[in-house]
């Protein structure tokens, strides 16, 4: 019994060795996958290899990230192949030993077949774009839209509305404003921002305005702040009064003795260079000597030809070159406390003064002096013509003694014949 015992073992053993089929497909089919899992590892790492030469402008960073995404080299894949091998004798040999416990159909060995077969889609890695280009095409693409609005907002009707106001004219009117300042209304709103200068000069040609500002308030909002030349004396010829500006301008346009301020400063003469250095002289003399002002003529003597002569509230009388007006006068201020009485302050050749009693005195002198003078003058002038009358009468008594003469020849002549 022990023989047929041991018999039986032996047998067993020997079919244990011998493999089922299952098992030869089995492992055909590890053998297989492996060879097919290496081919394709070397077929990636070509494409691979492929692509980073293509792409040499990427960093370094990006191919090390590709490297690490990519599957693995076939030398790693070979040896998994081999693991794959070994795992698979592995499990034929356990699979021998258990294969009375195994009760898989054939249909199940079939659908597992087909499921391992399938292969795995691994998805490609799309490059990254580097940021350079990103940030190029942002740019080109908000130009472009800002070039769009600006041309949409040019042909628009609103490319073309103003609304322009004036501030601080006195002497002069808004509508002068604006036609001396050019703008029109077909003039787009961007040129008067782009052209403030310009504008702003054109401005100023009015010869009433001293200074002029535009000043843009958003959407359409222009206000033109303009400052006028103020009036510092006017003109008097007989009734009429003619505004004299800062800038020396001789207003051609009389006003009406209505608008006339309560005190002013009269000026006797409208020599248009004699009144622009008069003006230039008055604006560098102190407001309070200004104000002590009444009357400006001139008194030109044969020594200084532009001696003018003013005459002050408090009826005192200064005598000053005009080219040395501003400074000369001031020293008025220094003698006026030692005055007692309306005197007469000469500034021709250095600096005296005498009473307005003293100064008629003079005159009255002076006007004798000249009365003589036209007397005598007129005496000689007199006595001249008397002479020459005279000696009219005698040359016309000549004449006639001649003419008798000439007579009683031919008469005594006639009777001898």
């Amino acid at each position: 019994m022990s023989k047929d015992k041991k018999n039986e073992g032996k047998e067993i053993l020997e079919e244990f060795k011998e493999l089922s089929e299952w098992q030869k497909r089995n492992q055909e089919y590890l053998k297989k996958k492996a060879e097919e899992e290496a081919a394709l590892a070397e077929k990636k790492e070509k494409e691979r290899q492929a692509r980073m030469a293509s792409k040499s402008e990427k960093s370094d960073a990006t191919e090390d990230q590709e490297s690490e995404s990519d599957p693995k080299d076939p030398k790693s894949a070979k040896e998994d192949a081999k693991e794959k091998v070994e795992e698979s004798e592995d499990v034929k040999k356990e699979a021998s030993k258990e294969e009375p416990k195994s009760k898989k159909t054939e249909k199940e060995d079939k659908r597992d077949k087909k499921i391992e077969k399938k292969p795995v889609k691994e998805k490609p890695v799309k490059p990254k774009i580097p940021g350079v280009h990103i940030w190029r095409a942002i740019s080109i693409l908000f130009l472009s839209l800002l070039l769009l609005v600006i041309s949409a907002y040019l042909l628009s009707p609103y490319a073309t509305m103003k609304d322009i106001r004036v501030e601080g004219t006195v002497q002069t009117t808004a509508d002068d404003i604006r036609q001396a300042s050019g703008i029109q209304d077909s003039d787009y709103t961007i040129n008067l921002l782009l052209d403030k200068a310009k504008y702003e000069e054109q401005i100023k040609s009015n010869y009433w305005v001293e200074s002029a500002q535009l000043v843009y308030q958003f959407p359409t909002k222009f206000t033109i702040k303009v400052k006028e030349y103020d009036i510092v004396a006017y003109y008097v010829s007989g009734e009429s009064h003619y505004p004299i500006l800062s800038s020396g301008q001789l207003e051609s346009s009389a006003v009406s003795l209505v608008s006339l301020p309560e005190t002013y400063l009269s000026v006797l003469f409208n020599d248009s260079e004699q009144i622009k250095t008069f003006t230039s002289e008055l604006a560098q003399i102190s407001p309070e000597l200004k104000a002590a002002i009444q009357k400006v003529e001139l008194a030109p003597s044969k020594v200084t030809s532009d001696l003018i002569r003013l005459t002050m509230n408090d009826s005192d009388e200064v005598l000053v070159p005009l080219s040395e007006m501003s400074k000369k006068l001031p020293y008025y201020s220094k003698i006026k406390p030692q005055l007692s009485e309306p005197s007469v302050i000469d500034m021709e050749a250095g600096i005296y003064s005498y009473t307005v009693a003293d100064k008629l005195i003079m005159e009255a002198e002076e006007k004798a002096k000249q009365e003589a003078k036209e007397a005598e003058k007129k005496q000689k002038e007199e006595e001249k013509k008397r002479l020459e009358e005279q000696q009219n009468k005698l040359e016309e008594e000549k004449k006639k003694l001649e003419e008798e003469s000439n007579r009683n020849q031919t008469s005594q002549r006639s009777s001898r014949r």
